[in-house]
């Protein structure tokens, strides 16, 4: 009894200490990248909040799943370190011991994970592929933030608005470049309004500006000032949104239509909750430490572990996807050489002192006479 309360108590606050540690740092980079997306004018700047908290739940397996890894190392190394594991050993527990212990505290997780990886993960990226479509969809004066030049969605114009007032739908110190065959117009405003035809397409009136027209690298501009002057603005077509993208679909389609694209992502989503399993059992032999090595050398091999764990998935998936390797062999292939090398390890700390024995080892025999 005292013995697993310990060991839940040691793994529980690593896995706090780990987890916040790992998330934070996981919304830094998504914070970064979404604040550049939405400086690009490629998100909605409205919809930074939302899709930050998408893009959270999109990586959180791959955090919890780093997180049950990482926790048990840490917790194991500290108990080798500070000679407790002695201690256990001297009272009769083999370190076969420490896998239920381990179980209890990683199946709880790995169900979650299972959870997020099945139903709500696909959701996000569902969510996600949903508000860029909806973004994509808007005008082209729509997407314009203050303050920057934006891009049309056919390329041949760039607009610049200095402020926007939402609710009144003006806009103030505007600039309007056009080029088409060959010609080329420039058009700047004090201010302009946009406005709704009744055959429901968006027209930019721009009020109080000139108009400078001509062919680049020729002379012979012409200045126009103007009171009032209408552009048309593109209006996308305006289609239902499917999801094009099989991480955004549903884990029900991806087994109804067994397309190899799809087959490959369950690759990905059944293979996650099992990789985070197994290495909760790596972790248990892997996290002996030996002194004269250094403290952070099991770490370094763990971390190397865990990306060579995630890839070998990915190259399964990207296998499956091409047709290379079948959906069955693919599922088990990368998680049963876990699994060896786990029981490897395992043998390795229990019962063997070193892997080669002392009588094979070279000049074991030298010296010695009959």
């Amino acid at each position: 009894m005292i013995f697993r309360s310990a060991i839940a108590r040691e793994l529980a606050s690593t896995a706090g200490a780990v987890f916040t540690v790992l998330f934070c740092i996981l919304f830094s980079v998504g914070l970064v990248r979404i604040l550049g997306d939405a400086a690009n004018g490629e998100i909605d700047s409205g919809a930074v909040v939302s899709l930050l908290a998408l893009s959270a739940l999109t990586n959180l397996p791959v955090v919890l799943t780093l997180t049950v890894f990482v926790a048990v190392l840490m917790a194991l190394s500290r108990a080798f370190r500070d000679s407790e594991m002695v201690v256990w050993f001297a009272a009769g527990k083999s370190l076969l011991s420490w896998i239920p212990a381990v179980m209890r505290f990683a199946l709880p997780i790995v169900l979650l994970i299972s959870l997020l990886t099945l139903l709500v993960t696909p959701w996000a990226n569902g969510q996600i592929a949903q508000s860029r479509s909806r973004f994509e969809q808007r005008d082209d004066l729509s997407k314009v933030a203050p303050g920057r030049f934006a891009e049309s969605s056919s390329a041949d114009r760039v607009f610049f608005v200095e402020s926007v007032d939402v609710d009144s739908a003006r806009v103030h110190n505007v600039f309007v470049d056009h080029r088409a065959a060959g010609h080329e117009s420039v058009i700047a405003a004090a201010e302009g309004e946009v406005e709704v035809q009744a055959d429901g397409s968006h027209v930019l009136t721009l009020e109080h500006g000139r108009r400078y027209e001509g062919q680049p690298g020729q002379p012979g501009f012409r200045v126009v000032e103007f009171g009032r002057y209408s552009i048309p603005l593109e209006q996308p077509v305006q289609a239902p949104f499917s999801p094009s993208n099989a991480r955004a679909l549903p884990t029900i389609d991806l087994l109804t239509e067994p397309t190899l694209v799809y087959r490959g992502e369950l690759i990905w989503r059944v293979g996650l909750p099992m990789v985070a399993l197994v290495l909760a059992l790596l972790a248990i032999p892997l996290a002996f430490v030996n002194p004269r090595v250094g403290r952070s050398a099991n770490l370094i091999v763990a971390v190397l572990l865990f990306v060579v764990y995630l890839d070998g998935i990915q190259i399964m998936q990207a296998w499956v996807q091409q047709g290379r390797i079948g959906l069955v062999p693919a599922a088990w292939l990368t998680h049963l050489a876990a699994l060896v090398l786990t029981v490897l390890l395992f043998v390795r700390r229990v019962y063997l002192q070193r892997w080669v024995p002392r009588w094979a080892r070279p000049g074991h025999w030298k010296g010695r006479h009959p």
